[in-house]
């Protein structure tokens, strides 16, 4: 009970009211600039497919079906292979070491692309940039929980979605007007200002903690959170949290307290990818080709990109407000209702006008004329109902599903175990969208876009039930109350009222 009513029931002090947040919104900045490198890169594919494949493509660099499948699906197998990195070098080197160190493939893998004079510059260079995507993916989320406390903690947890999203806009925007060499030069820029700006911001408080550089972890924790702030309190926080996790063995990894938040994590990542999120902004200029949208694809994917940084701004205004679960709640039920409308549409062809009767009255012509005036109409409603419909899909996922599977990652998983489980969960993630990235140009050019849109429908109706099953509510809750709380056994859903009645 005391355990509980410290941590739990704690009220806030006159100090903490006192917190300056600039300095952590820089070093959130500094860190989020990975995630804009990592949205600009994951959607690069996009505009550039449809050049790689046209006629008039270097015949060098001229693409088919398999070679564009593996040009837009070898990110997310190298995004892989960055998580399994990740799982080392966050607890080897430091969470912010380890951001600084995806600028390395993602610069060799730009510089590939851009000079590229044959097919396999093209798909090493993509491999490259998913690995800094990967990296970036399992660090950075970790490192904002962990500097920003609990009172902006949802806020600032939504960040890497936020600039993520920003990332792709701009590359969609870019797209318009800039040849794709030099999209992939502009990728350069991002994550050399990263690792500028990385190299003046603070280690994790936790980590410094955690290495025994208790002056070190309270200058680091005084600079975030400005210098009229009493550190003592959330420092003594920190190292009750760590001493009550010292080193994980298998055998407390049987335990509820790591079991888990690690099934949660991994499992959200999954259902995340499985929605279809990663092939359909991958593939998002061809679909829209393919779904005769009455825009050209191109305009069609800027304003999908536009649209999807709005939800997730709406996300990170609601965060800390209407809380976890309710977004999450109204995410699946967006993203089901569009992937199940956009199911409809692409089952639904427009059917040949019949052979018509003689009539004396009207010329063969003229009926021709109005059967292909009502075909072309019926097209021009469907590529309508395909564009809002995918808009909707994006503005459901951008707002849930997308920034919250990032936040609650960071903030459910054991400290002990943190470094090497969330780069279990982006390895996880990136390897099923590797194989659902990989197997969607199949299927498409197979049985068309409605097997994969069903598919998502019924992923959709899957993370309903999770998030109504399994998902704990985390708003207004420090990391510390946070693994309390998987450490009692209770039930999965955090009751506020009954700590309440209890600290009474």
């Amino acid at each position: 009970m005391d355990e509980e009513t410290s941590l739990l029931n704690r009220r806030p002090t006159s100090s903490e009211s006192r917190v300056s947040n600039s300095k952590l919104f820089l070093a959130v900045f500094s860190a989020v600039l990975g995630n804009f490198s990592f949205g600009y890169s994951l959607v690069y594919s996009s505009p550039v497919l449809p050049k790689l494949k046209s006629p008039d493509a270097d015949p060098r660099l001229r693409m088919d079906t398999e070679q564009a499948a593996w040009f837009g699906s070898i990110y997310t197998l190298g995004a892989a292979a960055g998580g399994l990195g990740a799982m080392l070098l966050n607890d080897l080197i430091g969470r912010k070491l380890s951001i600084m160190m995806s600028a390395v493939p993602s610069t060799i893998g730009y510089m590939l692309m851009g000079g590229a004079v044959d097919l396999w510059m093209l798909h090493v260079g993509r491999f490259l940039t998913g690995v800094a995507g990967g990296m970036t993916a399992a660090s950075i989320p970790v490192y904002i929980s962990e500097i920003s406390h609990k009172g902006v903690r949802g806020a600032m947890g939504s960040c890497p979605q936020i600039t993520a999203v920003f990332g792709a806009l701009a590359l969609y925007a870019m797209g318009l007007v800039v040849p794709w060499r030099w999209l992939a030069v502009a990728g350069e820029v991002p994550a050399v200002l990263m690792v500028v700006l990385l190299a003046f911001m603070p280690s994790s408080p936790r980590r410094l903690l955690a290495l025994g550089r208790e002056q070190q972890a309270e200058k680091a924790l005084r600079w975030l959170r400005g210098k009229h702030y009493n550190t003592n309190i959330e420092l003594n926080a920190i190292q009750h949290s760590i001493k009550m996790q010292g080193k994980v063995t298998w055998s407390q990894l049987a335990t509820p307290v790591y079991y888990r938040p690690i099934i949660i994590s991994v499992m959200m990542r999954f259902l995340q990818q499985m929605t279809g999120i990663t092939p359909i902004l991958v593939y998002l200029e061809p679909i829209f080709s393919q779904s005769k949208v009455s825009l050209e694809p191109r305009y069609d994917a800027a304003i999908v990109g536009a649209v999807r940084l709005f939800s997730v701004a709406v996300a990170a205004s609601l965060m800390d407000k209407a809380g976890r679960k309710a977004l999450l709640y109204t995410s699946s039920l967006l993203m089901f209702l569009s992937c199940l409308t956009l199911t409809i549409i692409s089952h639904t062809t427009p059917c040949p006008p019949c052979p018509a009767p003689p009539n004396h009255t009207m010329s063969w012509d003229s009926q021709n004329a109005m059967g292909n005036t009502l075909d072309a109409s019926h097209q021009t409603a469907g590529g309508l109902i395909t564009l809002i419909s995918t808009m909707v899909f994006i503005f459901g996922y951008a707002m849930g599903w997308g920034p919250i599977t990032w936040l609650l990652m960071s903030e459910v998983l054991p400290l002990a175990a943190r470094g090497v489980a969330s780069g279990l969960c982006v390895t996880v993630s990136w390897l099923t969208a590797f194989m659902l990235t990989h197997a969607f140009t199949h299927l498409v050019d197979r049985y068309g876009l409605y097997v994969p849109y069903l598919c998502f429908t019924v992923v959709c109706v899957l993370c309903l039930l999770f998030n109504a099953v399994c998902i704990p509510e985390t708003r207004g809750r420090s990391l510390e109350e946070i693994e309390n709380y998987f450490r009692t056994g209770r039930t999965f859903t955090i009751n506020r009222s009954n700590s309440t009645s209890q600290s009474s």
